[in-house]
């Protein structure tokens, strides 16, 4: 392929690092590294400042936080989006948008040709590569990690010495990790063998268990058509709010999770995630759907939510069917309005009170006191109907 421009999306690592020089080198033409702020901790400045250096033509860094949390976070969990039971999908939701305003800049800066750091293993090549393709198919895709023969952790560090890329001297961390504001993931060193179990060192959002306090901590969250709003009656920011069940959620060593998901590709693969806030947020949620969503509208939502889930985990957030799964979903949460009051404590996220000016709870008829709105004779008859088909089967079978 011959290219005019390229946009990178770069993180300042070892792998981005070395892919911006190889690209300039392989293709002699400029290079734009493209970096998103979704969330994570990081020094933007040396990462500018490092991209440079290393032969970039311009450094270009998106502030993405409030986008991230209103137009993916959010309605994947007014969705109540969760991959194979378990997983909240916290690098899944991020990478459509990074690739999205990749495109966008590519656009921008007039660039023919887009690049990421991905490996021909993962998920996340599908993820980039799957929006590029959705959002302008007329650009290029180049993926260096399946084409190029610097293939090993070793390669990659002789041609970064070689080229005078700068390399962190301290001690690197042995695992794979993407931070953002709904999770952070591990993946790799011990954790490659599922029996090994993570070292509590590893994990950054959160305390132990073991060690979050002995008096639990109660919150109130309030929630308008499916979407939170405020933590203890004050309002705040989409990016605020989530950082405050964040915040509130590692202080209670609630969110962690270790698993073995099936990737795309079809490896599986053993990750071990830190999501406190989304944690919270969910199980928020879907307790007061239990008293302001309909019995039948809950189970026709719920069949749809595997679906739902694995079009983002497999990457095609921008497909017409995730588009219109969205509609659905959006549409069923138009009462979900109300506050839960939740107890947090070591680990655990317990809902302990709800309401909603739009309940369909009725204590009326609920009461295990006497009551003037049912009777309790109508359950005989409604008791047989059912038990038509399982009559005439048994009828059959003498």
């Amino acid at each position: 392929m011959n290219a005019n421009k390229i946009v990178l999306a770069y993180s300042g690592g070892l792998d981005t690092s070395v892919i911006l020089k190889w690209l300039a080198e392989e293709y002699q033409c400029p290079v734009v590294a493209y970096a998103a702020d979704v969330g994570q901790h990081e020094d933007w400045d040396a990462v500018r400042a490092k991209g440079l250096a290393t032969g970039a033509e311009k450094v270009i860094i998106s502030d993405l936080r409030e986008e991230f949390v209103c137009d993916y976070i959010f309605p994947a969990f007014r969705a109540n989006a969760i991959y194979e039971g378990s997983y909240l999908l916290g690098t899944s939701l991020a990478r459509p948008l990074i690739a999205k305003e990749q495109v966008r800049i590519a656009e921008q800066e007039g660039a023919d040709a887009v690049s990421h750091g991905a490996t021909g293993k993962g998920n996340d090549q599908v993820r980039f590569e799957l929006t590029y393709l959705a959002l302008n198919p007329k650009l290029q895709i180049i993926a260096p990690w399946r084409i190029w023969t610097l293939n090993s952790r070793t390669k990659l560090m002789e041609f970064a010495e070689k080229h005078g890329i700068p390399v962190p001297t301290t001690k690197k961390s042995p695992y794979s990790s993407d931070e953002n504001l709904l999770h952070i993931s591990f993946e790799g060193g011990i954790l490659e063998d599922p029996w090994n179990e993570p070292e509590e060192s590893m994990f950054k959002l959160s305390v132990s268990p073991e060690n979050a306090p002995n008096q639990p901590t109660y919150i109130e969250m309030d929630f308008e058509q499916g979407s939170p709003v405020a933590i203890d009656g004050k309002r705040l920011s989409p990016v605020e709010l989530l950082s405050k069940l964040n915040k509130l959620g590692g202080e209670n060593g609630i969110g962690r999770l270790d698993m073995v998901e099936n990737r795309f590709v079809g490896i599986k693969s053993r990750g071990v995630y830190e999501t406190p806030g989304g944690t919270i947020l969910r199980a928020a949620h879907r307790d007061l759907e239990t008293i302001t969503l309909d019995r039948e509208v809950l189970r026709l939502r719920d069949s749809l939510v595997p679906e739902y889930s694995k079009l983002i985990y497999n990457g095609f957030w921008f497909s017409p069917e995730r588009l219109l799964l969205q509609q659905i979903m959006d549409e069923s949460q138009k009462p979900v309005n109300g506050t839960v009051r939740l107890k947090l404590y070591k680990g655990n996220c317990i809902p302990v009170g709800r309401k909603s000016a739009n309940s369909l709870y009725s204590e009326a008829h609920a009461t295990f006191e006497a009551d003037q709105v049912y009777n309790q004779a109508d359950a005989g008859g409604f008791i047989r109907l059912n038990a038509m088909r399982l009559q005439i089967q048994a009828l059959n079978r003498k």
